[in-house]
């Protein structure tokens, strides 16, 4: 079997995989968020937290909630890192420090999982599993309520009441992303990712000296690492180490995992609204780009450009040799247009074009089909854009789902898509402006150029992957890139919050007919023009500066 057809057949196995699961698991995470019942457990977290479940919130309200649970959880996490070389279960490893320890907080709490340290060298046990794998869970389900309150903004009319933000994180968390986790976690093991609280072993000589490898809780890890998009590894390899990805299948099934919940959410958002076919509207825009960007980087990856390429079947440089080119570029761009983050190759040693994509796949917004969560609620601020640029064409106020979108929903709404590219180009220019962050570029020219600009765009859109190549355990870089995480993930969620509450205040337009059909393919259509429009007027010019000159030079 030729490698091109080996890539083509795994990708149509994904699809076949995503579309048998989309109705049922969309309909079960629909009635999670729409059950007035509580199980058991839950009442019991609530207790503990002293939260009243059955008590509406206003956006100002839900946003306190997102905002305070999340900077209690950077301070935890923060303080957990300071305090490792005093805890069971370390390993021997020292204390993180200040700059790293802040970076890493703010990492995992964001949904970005950004790694400038070498996880089997610097974190234990305890830090591993009661810091960042439970912020794996709880930052995912924190995406996800915000994107159901966005959605219950449609869906509901004047009143300003939005849900719970306590009673959807604790749902999101216990129904959806722990049962989810524990399957995808028993097939990992099954297939032979390690489970386990083992010290440091010797394993043999390597080049004169010995090689270490010290276990984990590994399969439990990659599981919500992969299924909550947030992409951080307990080995700095990611999931390219064998530990972690050890066969073909298990690299198919974590793709599988990073793709299924926020493309099932496009379900859960046709049924909140009570109309499925606005959630097949969405889907058929996520489903698109992201089947476009895979066919695009597959092409650019395979091509033969000399007798190296041809004798290995494409360009297999920075690539696992069980994964192949194919199984690499599905996995490059399933990583980058979520933000998951999470890599089986090193997105530096793609070709120029094949590192753009991956580049560009997150400058998107990482909206098709994004996070878990914040891909849903991204890509209905890009639908609500869509409707207001149709609304200029035909000179009529532009609806959605009802819903008059007037002044201050556009508002609202064009603040969202400014924010994260400000973020990402005025970091990308003070780092090269500057002498020191220029230090840590191992190449020079467009190449080096794109390794900064990968790193912010990363940050900021709560990636997490990185171009390799760019020594980003500095101060600077832990900082900034750090900083960017962290304005990266909650100013956009301030504008979300207070779009939904404006929506749901309103009463619902009828439709006319001079209404816009946005459950057709034409509003797709317009909806994905938006998108890459939009983002090639933001980004086309640093693009040009780095994998574009890159690409037209090779």
């Amino acid at each position: 079997m030729s490698p091109v057809l080996a890539g083509v057949l795994q990708l149509l196995a994904l699809i076949t995989a995503l579309a048998l699961v989309h109705v049922p698991l969309g309909n079960y995470m629909a009635g999670v968020y729409s059950s007035d019942k509580h199980w058991r457990v839950e009442k019991w977290i609530y207790k503990g937290i002293g939260a009243n479940p059955d008590t509406e919130m206003r956006w100002p309200a839900y946003l306190r909630g997102v905002l305070a649970f999340s900077a209690v959880g950077v301070l935890f996490l923060y303080l957990l890192q300071r305090l490792q070389g005093a805890l069971p279960g370390s390993l021997g490893f020292a204390s993180i420090d200040p700059d790293q320890a802040f970076n890493t907080a703010a990492s995992f709490v964001t949904n970005t999982n950004w790694q400038s340290y070498y996880g089997e060298q610097a974190m234990g046990h305890v830090v591993q599993t009661a810091g960042l794998a439970v912020q794996n869970f709880v930052s995912a389900a924190v995406g996800i309520a915000v994107a159901v309150a966005l959605v219950r903004g449609f869906a509901r009319s004047r009143t300003g009441e939005l849900g719970n933000f306590w009673a959807d994180l604790v749902r999101g968390t216990v129904r959806i992303l722990v049962p989810v986790a524990a399957i995808a976690a028993v097939v990992l093991v099954a297939c032979g990712a390690i489970q386990n609280f083992s010290g440091i072993h010797e394993v043999g000589q390597f080049m004169g000296g010995s090689q270490q490898w010290n276990g984990g809780a590994v399969a439990s890890t990659e599981a919500i690492k992969e299924v909550g998009t947030n992409g951080g590894g307990i080995f700095n390899a990611n999931s390219a180490h064998p530990f972690e990805n050890p066969t073909p299948f298990t690299n198919l099934f974590e793709i599988f995992l990073i793709l299924v919940i926020p493309l099932s959410l496009t379900r859960t958002f046709g049924v909140l609204v009570g109309s499925v076919k606005q959630g097949y509207a969405i889907l058929a825009t996520m489903a698109t780009i992201w089947i476009g960007f895979t066919a695009l980087m597959m092409w650019t990856e395979f091509s033969h450009h000399g007798p190296a390429f041809e004798i290995a079947g494409g360009a297999m440089e920075g690539k696992e040799v069980r994964f192949g080119v194919g199984g690499s570029s599905i996995f490059a761009v399933a990583t980058t247009l979520t933000s998951t983050g999470a890599v089986d190759s090193f997105h530096s040693s793609f070709t120029g074009l094949g590192g753009g994509i991956t580049m560009l796949g997150m400058m998107l917004g990482e909206i098709a089909p994004g996070g878990v969560g914040s891909g849903l609620y991204g890509m209905l601020i890009m639908a609500i854009i869509a409707v207001f640029i149709a609304g200029l064409m035909v000179g009529r106020t532009p609806e959605y789902l009802g819903k008059k979108i007037g002044t201050r929903e556009i508002k609202l709404a064009a603040c969202y898509i400014l924010v994260t590219p400000a973020l990402v180009l005025i970091f990308t220019a003070a780092a090269m402006a500057l002498p020191t962050p220029q230090n840590s570029m191992t190449n020079s020219g467009a190449h080096g150029f794109s390794e900064i600009l990968y790193a912010y765009t990363s940050g900021a859109n709560n990636n997490g992957s990185a171009f390799a190549g760019l020594n980003a355990d500095t101060q600077w870089f832990n900082t900034t890139i750090g900083l960017a995480m962290l304005l990266g993930r909650f100013v956009p969620m301030v504008f979300v919050l207070a779009l939904a509450g404006s929506l749901a205040e309103q009463k619902p337009v009828p439709a006319t007919a001079g209404t816009l059909r946005t459950e057709k393919p034409l509003f797709t259509g317009l909806l994905v023009g938006a998108i890459l429009i939009i983002t090639g007027l933001t980004y086309f010019p640093a693009l040009a500066l780095g994998p574009l000159a890159e690409g037209m030079a090779s």
